[in-house]
């Protein structure tokens, strides 16, 4: 399985960045995807997944600014995220999930100045 995000970049405090994550690869079925973060000095967190059954889950810090989707047909998954946050400064990373296998991408840099 391979995961290739994109959409990261620079933005100013209250602006909007939309994450894109393509899987490729042995895709299985009843997979959760979705996206974590790791801020410089801090421990890898989740942000939001998102199951095959369209189950949706967020961390309570992103929750009512940042919403997730997926396109199942082309097998890419999307963080929208609105009105964001120094805090949300973070190297973002693809999840995909299968059973007990984790499945990462390289990251994409996300910098939200004040």
């Amino acid at each position: 399985v391979q995961l290739v995000e994109s959409g990261g970049g620079l933005v100013q405090a209250g602006g909007s960045l939309r994450l894109s994550c393509a899987a490729s690869g042995n895709i299985f079925t009843d997979t959760v995807m979705g996206w974590h973060r790791q801020a410089p000095g801090k421990q890898r967190e989740l942000v939001a997944t998102v199951t095959t059954t369209g189950v949706k889950n967020f961390a309570d810090s992103v929750k009512g600014r940042f919403t997730i989707s997926d396109d199942s047909a082309n097998n890419t998954v999307y963080l929208q995220m609105n009105n964001l946050k120094p805090e949300d400064t973070a190297v973002y990373y693809c999840l995909m999930r299968w059973r007990t296998l984790n499945f990462w991408g390289q990251g994409t840099q996300v910098t939200v100045s004040s």
